[in-house]
């Protein structure tokens, strides 16, 4: 049999597993935006039926004979090819790694403990939801060490959201970005009263809010024909396929910000899915890099797009012609610097720029104690308002707004908070070098016209999907490694304009 035939043979076997992951990722989708609370049982069921058949699929025999056969005649292979197969060896090995009864109960564990997440926390009834969660929890423990790893159990959860990044590397990042930005925060929280943001708390219609927001992601280039925006508690994008991949957002009436940024940030989410090469469509170079360059492109679009001036410029007189009462007498700097307030807040994904990650430090030091056994469970409500006091200064008043408000530890994301701080940074890198590479970007952007900018994003980021590397992305685009520094100059320059030091 022949190199192609044999790639032939694997390309048909990985396509039928990615099939069964999509439909999963169908049903999960359904049960964050429609599915009746009644329906969790059967729900749970299906999705680990799903999950069993794809793990069984992937860590069989047959998978593993493809793809040997393949590394041994690799010199046969064209460049993509071979990418390919070394893909698939990444996550077949992880797979092979992985019971397929760990696999089964992960799967129902995680779907229980979701729903448990969306009863409880409006009540923040983080009691009633711990169990669950500490089952996740075991799971997790074991799935680091079935994974395996050469330092502590966290690299083998956070290898799989950032290859090749060891948490020792990560722990290196994040002090020195913690280095720059502690002070820095400090310094404007003091100047907090400068900034006025009342008027954004004021009534905003929500029909308005909603169609404002599907402008946005028209205007970004999201690709309405294959895709759709729904309303979830959590906004998330979820793929099925590189033909249909959707965004949800949240809407409050008063606060406009929520459905705003949170359409801009998912909505680069899924422009990032949408423009990945469709040859790689049902194989598993179909997905983002890595979930740090997944991020880079939501905070690009959501802050470096979405909240700078000449974004505004554009679309600050669409606002006062859509919410002509709580916009009254309100002129553009105000609004600038009111989109833009930095304070000390409670909720991640409604914190400024310069504060969020912060909030990533808090989640990551914490997912560092409860894997080592420092810190139980039991305790994590004031161990979360702890450090959430001594980071931010500010403490929740109650569960729902402290370590019930995220539901990425109630699917058994551990390991992926820290890729929302990689992602500012890796943003901010890629967004500096499309200024240079397009010198009129400001002005494009200041007349509504985004499509050289999205395309840009494509050619360099988008259409490679997992067929880079993160550090390959990166270098490729800017010819540099990952340093917090450009961030760090960005956030100076910005807020020190703002609130005048």
């Amino acid at each position: 049999m022949t190199a192609q035939d044999t790639l032939a043979r694997l390309k048909a076997r990985l396509a039928t597993i990615n099939d069964l992951d999509s439909a999963q990722a169908l049903l999960g989708w359904d049960q964050h935006t429609y599915m009746p609370r009644g329906g969790l049982e059967p729900r749970v069921r299906q999705m680990a039926t799903l999950q069993s058949l794809s793990h069984g699929m992937l860590a069989s025999p047959e998978t593993e004979e493809l793809v040997g056969t393949l590394e041994a005649k690799r010199d046969q292979l064209e460049p993509l090819e071979a990418r390919l197969v070394t893909v698939a060896r990444r996550d077949l090995d992880q797979a092979l790694r992985l019971p397929a009864e760990l696999v089964a109960r992960k799967s129902e564990a995680t779907g229980r403990c979701l729903d448990a997440w969306m009863e409880h926390k409006p009540t923040s009834g983080y009691e009633a939801w711990r169990p669950s969660l500490e089952e996740v929890f075991a799971i997790v423990k074991e799935e680091a060490e079935a994974l395996g790893y050469s330092d502590q159990p966290y690299d083998a959860l956070l290898n799989r959201f950032e290859p090749g990044l060891p948490t020792r590397r990560l722990q290196a990042i994040f002090s020195e970005l913690r280095e720059g930005l502690v002070p820095l925060a400090r310094e404007i929280f003091a100047r907090a009263e400068r900034v006025d943001d009342s008027f954004l708390h004021e009534p905003f219609d929500t029909d308005a809010q909603w169609k404002l927001t599907m402008d946005l992601l028209e205007t970004m280039g999201y690709d309405f024909r294959h895709g759709r925006q729904d309303r979830s508690p959590h906004p998330f994008t979820t793929g099925f396929g590189i033909p249909d991949v959707r965004v949800t957002t949240r809407i409050h009436e008063r606060d406009v910000r929520a459905g705003l940024f949170g359409s801009l940030h998912e909505g680069g989410h899924a422009l990032y899915e949408q423009n990945i090469n469709l040859e790689f469509d049902r194989g598993p170079l179909a997905q983002g890099s890595s979930l740090g360059i997944h991020e880079s492109q939501s905070r690009l679009w959501e802050n470096l797009v979405g909240r700078s001036r000449p974004f505004w410029e554009r679309w600050f007189p669409e606002m006062k012609h859509r919410f002509p009462a709580p916009l009254e007498g309100v002129g553009f700097q105000r609004f600038y610097e009111g989109i833009n307030r930095v304070k000390p807040s409670l909720i991640r994904v409604e914190a400024d720029e310069v504060s969020y990650s912060l909030h990533v430090f808090v989640r990551f030091e914490l997912e560092l104690e409860l894997l080592s056994g420092n810190l139980a469970l039991k305790d994590l409500p004031g161990a979360w308002n702890d450090k959430m006091r001594d980071t931010l200064g500010v403490t929740p008043a109650n569960h729902a707004e402290g370590c019930m408000q995220d539901m990425h530890w109630a699917d058994a994301s551990v390991g992926y908070f820290p890729t929302y701080a990689l992602g500012n940074l890796y943003g901010v890198m890629i967004f500096n070098q499309a200024k240079c590479e397009l010198p009129d970007l400001d002005d494009q952007i200041r007349s509504g016209r985004l499509g050289a900018l999205t395309a840009w994003l494509t050619d360099k980021v988008y259409r490679h999907g997992r067929a880079l590397d993160p550090a390959e992305v990166l270098h490729g685009v800017t010819g540099r490694e990952l340093s917090p520094q450009p961030f760090l100059a960005y956030v100076r320059e910005k807020y020190s304009e703002i609130y005048g030091f």
